[in-house]
């Protein structure tokens, strides 16, 4: 990992991040990349009510990172964003928390695939595609698990330092999958 910047979230995008090529018959989706620097759970927090702002019913955020990464700190960002109700904890013993709107926008569905081995079919037992047309769902630990339930889907990556280390420093890498994501980059600045 590189040296840490001074600064609030320090923002780094590679050179062919958000590119789009035209995509040939049974490739994937098309992506947009972006990639931000957080020094402290208090600007995890912040970017999750920045991404909150550009979310919208039936949007589908993955989120994947090691253990202590920041994924539901990033999450009770995204919930304080949307103006939902309850405290945002994570949910790996109940699975998945509902959380209504305070606002009248979407509600929030926090998951938490980790115990859960099986793909879709071991999801379907929560409805996930009942409650994703009007909600924002977010799966933690959800890569190959809920990608069929949208074509269109947001997965977070978050890098820490692993080992003995107090290092705060995470890299997030923001993957826009399909044209709903488009305008990513813009959305964010």
């Amino acid at each position: 990992m590189e040296a840490p910047h001074s600064g609030p979230a320090a923002e780094t995008v590679p050179e062919t991040a958000g590119t789009t090529a035209p995509e040939p018959a049974g490739a994937l989706p098309e992506a947009v990349t972006v990639t931000l620097t957080v020094t402290s759970p208090e600007q995890m927090q912040d970017l999750g009510r920045r991404l909150a702002r550009v979310l919208a019913p039936g949007d589908l955020v993955m989120l994947t990172g090691e253990l202590g990464a920041g994924k539901t700190t990033l999450t009770r960002g995204l919930g304080e964003g949307l103006g939902v109700r309850g405290a945002v904890t994570s949910p790996t013993f109940v699975i998945a928390r509902v959380h209504p709107s305070l606002t009248g926008g979407p509600a929030l569905v926090h998951v938490d695939a980790y115990r859960l081995g099986g793909g879709l079919d071991e999801m379907e037992d929560l409805d996930l595609d009942v409650s994703l047309p009007e909600s924002v769902v977010v799966v933690e630990w959800g890569d190959g698990k809920v990608e069929e339930l949208a074509d269109d889907r947001l997965r977070v990556l978050i890098d820490r330092a692993t080992g003995d280390t107090d290092d705060e420093r995470r890299e997030v890498t923001l993957v826009g999958i399909g044209a709903r994501w488009a305008g990513l980059r813009a959305d964010l600045a």
